[in-house]
């Protein structure tokens, strides 16, 4: 079978149009690496899809090639058979009675050919909410400055925001990903490129507050903080050296004279979280043992292996291995007390978190996953008009085959592990669900190639677990989106994330507050975006163009966007154009949340991200301008009170 032909076997489209509407043919060398990254699928005989059972019966045919009768057999994700029985005819039906969840079927004819397909038992629609209509406040976390942190945002931080934005009625706080980076390499602070998105960044977490700190490290490091808290970017290293310092100085008081009360939370955080936290716990030990990538490991450790797992969390190693499992514990107290604070304040979101598209290759996921992740493959995105050369995230990415063969549990732990904190998720890239934009090691952005994804299945676990943790999802579905993409989302209750930027007809026009639909969350830009002071200056188009990095737009354009602007708020019988006219007119939207950045009501003219730079620009390293106890007088709050009326809590 030539490389086309197995191209098209897995789903992956050799020919495309971009963004730009150019007419793309991945290289046929770039198409073999893909082809050759990708596993391959299991042979399907029977039935050939995956089953997915929506909000009652489902009725399966069983394929022309079968031998009837076909004996199968149900098993839940533990293996245990719930079910069995043999079909003489081609029609299938879903056993009544099974709860919704993830199962597998095994089925094998009377030739003896046999398949395993996932089968998904799911709501009819993900949750939808209990609110009508709010807005949230949207930061940059690890931007925030405050008198007490040690120089990034932190969870007590996060909880003197949300008593903030409560007091100023909003319905939520939204957040950049928390997931975990790589402890030894600070500097790489991009929140999109994750170690894991199971577990907690941990330079989040306010070390002082730890009860086990001991006072003395306490007074070594408080000196060490001043200038860490002056500065306007974040010294990332020097940050993280001190918390280490102080995590590792409060590990050690904690297993020599742990309270009984603490000692028991975090044995119970340990059973509950089970052997995904000691894996977790055994890849960042032996990371840092070996010192290279997890595939140039010795042979024994390049799979994990929970019964060496288990051997080496009892051994040498043992305090090793329970210190991560402590910081991870101490990251999800903290971040759970916050989400308590907001129910506690009556917040109807509370937390909105964001959930990166990918993880890096060489990360705790990647190695734990390595049928369902596809490690030598960078999700991206082809050229279009703002980045003309192609995106290369440098993440690596789930494929079809190994969710299908993992029947989708690594999707599901995806989602759980930022759902068990927020009211809202909000899913970058959500085009990936139906496709990924797959560009091989070593090739140009501009060389990749689309490879299909099981779109419905993905669907149903989202809105599974969607309604398993009464958690609103969010796609963030821009740039090229597929015909019928978003009505499909729709139907599945997946909301739609609209930004106001580029919510425009083709003559440049904004569209008018009634052509926002409801199921949304509606915002001016996004972190990868200028801020709105930023914007009206030309600070991202003057910027990009003085690295040489083409920004799409021209000033001529620009000028047209801001009188096109100043057109769709006269239309609304909004007077002036600011930051909170905008909010006014966002505001009378049909969409259900609204999102205003902090960045925006403190006038910061520049973005969080430039995409394209590295070193060009101060990417997640820019702090706040204004200490986070004089947030509440930098904001005009009767201005955002009369933007937002009508969205605030009690209104």
């Amino acid at each position: 079978m030539d490389t086309f032909a197995k191209a098209a076997e897995l789903g992956i489209q050799s020919e495309f149009y971009d963004g730009q509407g150019q007419h793309r043919v991945t290289a046929l060398a770039a198409l073999a690496a893909i082809v050759d990254a990708i596993p391959q699928p299991q042979p399907k005989p029977l039935l050939g899809t995956v089953l997915v059972a929506r909000g009652g019966e489902l009725r399966a045919e069983l394929t022309d090639a079968a031998h009837l009768p076909v004996r199968w057999q149900l098993h839940d994700q533990q293996g245990a058979v719930l079910a069995a029985d043999m079909c003489h005819e081609r029609s299938w039906v879903v056993p009544a009675g099974l709860q919704q969840g993830l199962y597998q079927l095994d089925l094998q004819d009377e030739s003896g050919a046999r398949e395993r397909e996932p089968l998904i038992v799911a709501p009819a629609r993900a949750y939808g909410g209990a609110f009508e209509r709010g807005w949230l406040m949207s930061v940059q976390l690890y931007g925030v400055r405050s008198q007490r942190n040690w120089g990034m945002g932190d969870f007590s931080d996060l909880a003197d925001l949300i008593a903030l934005a409560a007091e100023l009625g909003a319905a939520g706080i939204g957040l950049n990903p928390l997931h975990a980076l790589f402890d030894d390499r600070p500097q790489d602070c991009s929140p999109y490129s994750p170690n894991s998105r199971l577990f907690l960044n941990a330079l989040y977490i306010d070390v002082a507050k730890l009860p086990e700190l001991p006072r003395s490290t306490l007074d070594e490091i408080e000196p060490l903080l001043g200038e860490l808290r002056a500065s306007d970017m974040i010294r990332y290293r020097e940050v993280a050296e001190l918390k280490w310092r102080g995590l590792h100085a409060a590990f050690t008081a904690f297993r020599t004279g742990a309270d009984p009360a603490r000692a028991e939370q975090f044995a119970a955080f340990r059973r509950e979280r089970g052997t995904l936290l000691t894996r977790f716990a055994c890849f960042e030990v032996l990371r840092h043992q070996f010192g290279t990538p997890w595939w140039e490991w010795p042979e024994a450790w390049r799979q994990p292996d929970d019964a060496q797992c288990a051997a080496l969390a009892s051994g040498e190693q043992r305090d090793a291995v329970a210190f991560v499992e402590y910081v991870q514990w101490c990251a999800h107290q903290q971040l759970q007390d916050c989400q308590l604070e907001a129910e506690r304040r009556g917040m109807p979101v509370g937390l909105y978190l964001d959930v990166a598209v990918g993880v890096q290759s060489n990360g705790f996921d990647a190695w734990n996953e390595q049928i369902a992740i596809s490690r030598k493959l960078g999700v991206g995105a082809p050229p279009d008009p703002l980045n003309t050369a192609g995106q290369d995230w440098g993440l690596a990415g789930f494929n079809a085959a190994g969710l299908e063969a993992r029947a989708f549990e690594p999707y599901r732990a995806m989602l759980a592990a930022s759902m068990r904190y927020a009211g809202a998720i909000r899913l970058d890239h959500v085009l990936g669900l139906k496709r990924l934009y797959l560009v091989p090691h070593g090739y140009r952005a501009d060389n990749g190639a689309y490879a299909a994804m099981p779109f419905e299945a993905l669907l149903a676990v989202t809105a599974l677990e969607s309604q398993a943790q009464r958690c609103v999802v969010i796609g963030e579905d821009l740039g090229t989106v597929p015909d019928g993409f978003r009505e499909r989302l729709a139907d599945w209750g997946i909301w739609s994330y609209r930004v106001m930027i580029f919510e425009r007809d083709g003559d440049g026009s904004f569209r008018s507050v009634d052509r926002y639909p409801a199921d949304a969350l509606v915002t001016f830009n996004t972190h990868d975006l200028a801020t709105f002071v930023g914007w009206r200056g030309f600070a991202d188009l003057h910027f990009k163009r003085s690295v040489g990095i083409d920004p799409g737009e021209s000033d001529d354009a620009r000028w047209h966007a801001l009188g096109m602007l100043d057109n769709v708020l006269r239309n609304e019988a909004i007077a002036s154009n600011d930051f909170y006219a905008v909010t006014r007119f966002m505001a009378r939207t049909r969409s259900r949340l609204l999102a205003i950045s902090l960045e925006d009501l403190l006038k910061v003219a520049d973005q969080p991200n430039v995409p394209g730079t590295i070193d060009e620009h101060p990417n997640w390293r820019r702090r706040l301008p204004v200490e986070l106890s004089a947030i509440a007088a930098a904001i005009d709050r009767q201005a955002l009170q009369d933007a937002t009326a009508g969205r605030t809590l009690g209104r």
